[in-house]
């Protein structure tokens, strides 16, 4: 039903976009119906708590913008990129000290934050120039991308927003679209479901029978079927929502990133996080990975550049595994993708230097151990093992 209604509130926005125009106030009030019907009933707080976020990033935005046209100081910089970040480092931490989650919390404040925060760095950069409170309000609560993401850049969504499509662009938008919507469906309603409703609980169960396997470890075969179709899962699952997502931004006329490109045919964990929900990824490579990289080489911090590099993913990924929660299997699921993109790298240097051969064969032995190693770093993401070993 969301679908139905969504795309019929849509039609009057989506032929005006086909004669080459946006009805931009209309757009906005159908956007507002849908944050807020996300935001009512049950969940009525975390709608305040979207309001009072978003007055605060708002004012944060234009505050650091004045400063920015004024002395740019490093340290202001840096001090209004915590406190964008505070609002969100207080919903990820209370659970640690509360039981009872923040009352900051609402659902997708972790996109919102990524893109309050880019834009903070992008005007420090220079790379935006000026920005006011409605654009940027706008950019923040685009209403396809607002809970799951794909993370968007904000002068590229700026660029769509301002100038609607040409028509035959439009059409060839909407096709595609709807094509994403329906894989969208195929995803998360269909394999989603087989591999998370059906399979999960079975082989979850049968894993957690054989826990007194290899000496209290439960080490069996259940527990690596555990691994793959949680793997399976949360691909289509997460796949399914990003292409929802996209798909609607495209009717809207906005060509909203894709999260995923088929991730499980990677040939190296490099190449896998240029695949795998690539908006975050992309976002953890440009604001994290290589400012901290420039931060070292500034500072003369560390002399050899491969050891700069390490120290940058090892930072990077631990960020990102302490941004999904304070548990220790996240911590440890960045801390192995850190690892296993640092080997790669260490690998792929002394290949360069090797006679190995290159073929179809060493091509697909490439693919099935990438496969591997993620699936696993994905059975630590799961928390399963946390219950396994325990609980």
């Amino acid at each position: 039903m969301y679908f139905v209604i969504i795309v019929v509130l849509l039609l009057p926005l989506m032929i005006a976009l086909a004669r080459g125009t946006r009805l931009k106030i209309y757009e906005t009030i159908v956007s507002a119906v849908f944050i807020f019907l996300m935001f009512t009933g049950a969940k009525w707080h975390e709608g305040v708590a979207l309001i009072v976020y978003c007055i605060w990033q708002v004012a944060l935005v234009l505050l650091y913008q004045r400063e920015r046209h004024g002395k740019n100081r490093t340290g202001v910089f840096y001090t209004f990129v915590i406190l964008a970040i505070l609002p969100l480092a207080i919903v990820k931490l209370t659970p640690v000290f509360d039981p009872v989650p923040s009352l900051l919390g609402f659902l997708g404040i972790s996109y919102l934050t990524f893109k309050s925060v880019q834009v903070i760095m992008e005007l420090r950069d220079g790379t935006i120039k000026e920005i006011s409170a409605w654009p940027f309000l706008r950019f923040l609560l685009f209403m396809p991308t607002i809970s799951s993401g794909p993370i968007d850049r904000y002068r590229r969504f700026t660029k769509d927003y301002d100038k609607a499509p040409e028509h035959d662009d439009y059409m060839d938008m909407v096709a595609t679209g709807i094509h994403y919507m329906f894989l969208g469906f195929l995803y998360k309603f269909i394999l989603g479901y087989l591999f998370g409703s059906i399979m999960l609980p079975q082989v979850g169960a049968a894993a957690m029978a054989a826990r007194g396997a290899s000496g209290g470890l439960g080490l069996s075969w259940a527990l690596v079927g555990y691994m793959y179709v949680y793997s399976m899962y949360l691909f289509f699952d997460f796949a399914g929502y990003s292409l929802f997502a996209v798909s609607i931004s495209y009717l809207m006329g906005i060509r909203t990133p894709m999260n995923f490109n088929k991730p499980f045919i990677a040939g190296n964990i490099k190449d896998f996080w240029n695949r795998w929900h690539m908006s975050l990824s992309f976002w953890f490579r440009d604001f994290v990975f290589m400012r901290v990289t420039f931060y070292i080489m500034k500072h003369r911090l560390i002399k050899k550049r491969v050891h700069v590099s390490q120290v940058a993913y090892l930072i990077n990924f631990l960020i990102m595994g302490f941004w999904h929660g304070v548990t220790w299997y996240y911590i440890v699921y960045g801390l192995f993708h850190a690892g296993a993109i640092i080997i790669n790298d260490i690998w792929l240097r002394k290949k360069k230097k090797s006679n190995l051969p290159s073929n179809q064969w060493t091509k697909a032995l490439a693919i099935f151990i990438t496969f591997n190693v993620v699936c696993f770093s994905f059975l630590i993401f799961s928390g399963f093992l946390d219950t396994l070993w325990f609980h």
